[in-house]
């Protein structure tokens, strides 16, 4: 396997507050090591790791939101109450120390159950029509008040994220969780404001988070949206088929407050719409920065043969070259790339590609999941 010129992911990058040396985003991957939802020592120092390796932007694993059913493992940190929130403010003070900037991403899993655990919460589960899938129910269809409540804990979020001193933060509204549960017509049947036949009204949830989070952080300080069209419970899903239908859902998102949109997809060297632009065209991330004018990150089996999904059944993967990511940074399709597994399985992986380092680039093994390297 050979590098490519890397210059094209070591290039600064500025929106708003945020000031970025490098391309290079740490994605967001749920690690399952916060007992009680307080994140410790270990998950800083696995943070500051990555600060230290210069990679670019970390994106925290998902943490969660002041709802009771906002989480589907009992590993997973929250982002609220005193004592999650002085372990996040411990985390974003080792990342500062290290001379990374970090932002966490606020989520709530909705309907969807762990694949990684058979824990279920003692509260009630909850999503827009009590659907985990099209056609299968689990938990309980939000009342207007239960929505109403879940706004007010993401603006909260929103204002912790501040508070504590992280640069910026992620949105989770993709895979099928809570916000990607409103915009799927198979999982929202509601006939009230928050629902409707078009993406576009379905998506009114995700706009009024991103309004109520704006208002608390400020003109100032850069919001990320984390979106997919693919689903872990289809991974078929599609929730735009035309550019006109993306344009329609993305650009009154980025209308209510979001600055970057992080374009999740299995691949990311896959056309979004190959019947207009071939097989070489944009990819999802492509597409939404040219009908938005956002920022866009783009994700998808980084640097690795394999996606994300199959290391939930065990399947390896290994390092393979970075030509169409080069490629596609060099003619401006999307402005910052995000790196999943092969971060995780090794904190150094940004200083050996800017070194040319391939031959000391790991495998990534599913046994990675266990462990904070």
């Amino acid at each position: 396997m050979t590098t490519p010129n890397v210059d094209a992911l070591f290039q600064p990058f500025s929106i708003k507050s945020l000031t970025l040396k490098n391309r290079i985003v740490m994605a967001p991957m749920t690690r399952s090591f916060s007992p009680e939802g307080v994140p410790g020592d270990n998950v800083a120092a696995y943070y500051r790791r990555r600060a230290e390796a210069d990679v670019g932007l970390i994106l925290s694993e998902g943490t969660v939101i002041d709802r009771p059913a906002a989480r589907n493992d009992p590993q997973i940190p929250f982002f609220h109450g005193q004592a999650a929130l002085a372990g996040w403010q411990h985390v974003i003070d080792e990342v500062h120390a290290a001379g990374g900037k970090m932002g966490p991403q606020i989520w709530h899993v909705g309907s969807v159950a762990s694949p990684m655990t058979t824990w279920v919460p003692e509260t009630g589960i909850e999503g827009p029509s009590g659907l985990a899938a099209p056609g299968v129910p689990r938990g309980a269809t939000m009342s207007d008040e239960d929505i109403a409540d879940t706004i007010s804990a993401y603006a909260r979020a929103a204002s912790d994220s501040k508070r504590l001193g992280f640069d910026t933060f992620e949105i989770h509204g993709a895979h099928g969780y809570l916000i990607d549960q409103f915009f799927w017509s198979g999982t929202n049947l509601r006939t009230d404001k928050f629902g409707g036949a078009s993406l576009k009204e379905r998506s009114r949830f995700a706009a009024e988070v991103l309004k109520a989070m704006r208002a608390e952080v400020g003109a100032d300080y850069p919001i990320i949206l984390r979106l997919s069209q693919w689903k872990q419970q289809d991974y078929s899903a599609r929730l735009a088929d035309t550019p006109d239908a993306m344009a329609a859902w993305l650009v009154p998102l980025v209308e209510a407050g979001a600055d970057v949109l992080h374009c999740s997809q299995r691949r990311f060297w896959e056309p979004e719409f190959p019947e207009i632009d071939g097989a070489e065209g944009l990819n999802f991330a492509g597409w939404a920065k040219k009908l938005t004018g956002a920022a866009t990150i783009s994700v998808g089996s980084v640097g690795l043969s394999g996606d994300f999904m199959g290391s939930f059944s065990g399947e390896a993967s290994s390092p393979v070259g970075l030509d169409s990511l080069v490629k596609r940074l060099e003619r401006e399709e999307f402005d910052l790339i995000a790196v999943g597994r092969a971060l995780l399985g090794d904190p150094a992986w940004v200083t050996k590609v800017r070194g040319h380092d391939t031959a000391n680039l790991k495998d990534f093994s599913a046994a990675a999941l266990a462990e904070l390297v």
